[in-house]
């Protein structure tokens, strides 16, 4: 979805569905942490057929991760940062590109920033200067 940009509303009403997904990457990633002293194992033990209950789960782990991003990226928007649940939407503001902002466990959409400012150029969306609802 290329070139994609939201309207406030569009992107508020994907929240639900983003944070169910960002939740499920939250809970894959425990998996990869929990999983990794025994993968580590394994793959040094690689050269001597070594081999772990723990790497099917590992996988499966992966494969969930890279689904949910996916359907993310499908919707149009963009991952910044799956650790914290960053994400932006493409927002046009009077032929403008600028991003909405928001981040996992925040209520709504409450931000905007520039293309090339990122999150520490983050402002409140009121000084965006077109309004919408």
């Amino acid at each position: 979805m290329e070139g994609r940009t939201f309207t406030l509303t569009e992107a508020k009403q994907l929240l639900p569905q983003l944070e169910e997904q960002l939740l499920a990457v939250k809970k894959e990633k425990e998996v990869l942490v929990h999983s990794h002293g025994e993968i580590k194992k394994a793959s040094a033990n690689a050269q001597a057929n070594g081999g772990s209950f723990a790497g099917p789960r590992y996988i499966r782990a992966l494969e969930h991760i890279s689904d949910s991003v996916e359907a993310i990226q499908e919707m149009g928007v963009l991952v910044k940062d799956l650790d914290v649940g960053l994400c932006d939407f493409p927002y046009d503001m009077n032929g403008h590109v600028v991003y909405l902002c928001w981040k996992l466990g925040e209520p709504e959409i409450r931000f905007w920033h520039e293309v090339e400012d990122g999150y520490a150029g983050r402002r409140p969306l009121e000084t965006l200067t077109e309004s919408e609802g």
